[in-house]
């Protein structure tokens, strides 16, 4: 049994919990090793206290189980099959009763949470989330190993979208090269891009389309890519041509709070701290009411995870946590700015896994 198995197991016993089933994408693979993404069917990863975990995964994917180095028990099921059925079967192979079980409450749907009262509602249900993001938050050797590299290959993709910046381009010209070119690497996105421009940028969430680049212009990525299971997250803003005094203003503040929260990244320090150090900044220049979202998100697994950096968070950054710090300024019909990197806490402090440059950039 891997060492995250263990991990919950112990978790398991020391919280009175007989089993545990999971159930999304990302938590299957961090515990499994398999990395699947089977849309409406049902994937599934059950632990025992005292007896060998099980797999369930629809037939067409029991190869890729095994190829994933999966050693226990892999239960395919066809499409006129019932899963649930089959999942009961291999419980009870396992354990006469089941007194508590573990679910991801947020993952798993009224649906299947229908199911397993149907067949163990005498069984108390606990949270398997709480536990699941501190495993994850600290990363391993080998998971810094997948997001460095992950993160080289942000930056390529950064590079190549700063390279396609020519007037009359549209946002979806400039996404398709980027994500032509990194899969033309064997590896994809992590999300969906974005490339903004002009009072575009001015959305954090705004979303490409044809509009054009025009001299004048900010011009805001937004990407990450995804490589053997693991995400990078990066967002840089770049001037085309000439930019005007408030823009360069507006740049320079988020910069500076930037900056500022990475430098203050070490073990012991909250996470409220963090957000505060770059906030404070922007309010003071007079934009507080146009930073509109938290200071920034662990990654991953998942784009977004555990923990959240926002103003109220009174966690301690440790040692192995990986997470985004990307302020912003949103001026709508004037400017929009971001600056985003991916942060390792190390015993000396914040490295920046990130190195496309942050300083402004002026593109001919």
């Amino acid at each position: 049994m891997n060492r995250r198995l263990k991990q919950l197991v112990q978790w398991m016993r020391d919280e009175d919990i007989s089993a545990t089933f999971i159930t999304s994408t990302e938590n299957v693979f961090y515990l499994s090793g398999f990395h699947s993404d089977p849309h409406e069917r049902l994937l599934g990863l059950a632990v025992f206290q005292d007896a060998e975990p099980f797999l369930i995964c629809p037939a067409m994917e029991v190869e890729d189980a095994k190829k994933s180095g999966w050693k226990y028990e892999i239960i395919g099921y066809s499409d006129i099959d019932h899963p649930w059925e089959l999942v009961q079967q291999s419980v009870e192979k396992r354990t006469s009763e089941i007194n508590a079980w573990a679910i991801e409450k947020e993952h798993l749907n009224v649906e299947r949470y229908e199911e397993f009262l149907a067949r163990y509602g005498k069984s108390r249900f606990y949270t398997a989330e709480e536990k699941l993001r501190k495993l994850r938050m600290i990363k391993d050797a080998h998971e810094m190993k997948e997001i460095r590299i992950a993160c080289e290959l942000a930056d390529f993709a950064m590079e190549v979208g700063v390279n396609e910046i020519a007037e009359g381009k549209t946002e979806l010209d400039i996404v398709a090269a980027i994500e032509y070119e990194v899969k033309k690497k064997g590896a994809s996105m992590s999300f969906a891009t974005t490339v903004l421009a002009g009072k575009n940028a001015a959305s954090p969430h705004g979303v490409p389309g044809l509009t054009s680049i025009q001299k004048g212009n900010f011009v805001l990525f937004d990407l990450g890519v995804l490589y053997k299971g693991y995400c990078s997250d990066i967002t840089r803003t770049v001037a085309f041509g000439d930019i005007n005094a408030e823009q360069q203003r507006i740049y320079e503040t988020v910069l500076q709070a930037q900056e500022a929260a990475v430098n203050a990244v070490r073990p012991g320090i909250m996470a409220k701290e963090l957000d505060l150090t770059a906030r404070r900044i922007i309010t003071d220049a007079g934009y507080g009411s146009y930073f509109t979202h938290r200071l920034g998100h662990g990654l991953g697994i998942s784009v977004h995870e555990y923990p959240s950096i926002t103003e109220e968070n009174e966690l301690e950054m440790q040692e192995g946590m990986v997470f985004t710090i990307e302020p912003g300024i949103y001026v709508p019909e004037v400017a929009g700015v971001r600056i985003e990197d991916d942060i390792y806490v190390t015993k000396a402090g914040g490295e920046i896994l990130n190195r496309f440059p942050k300083t402004l950039q002026f593109i001919s």
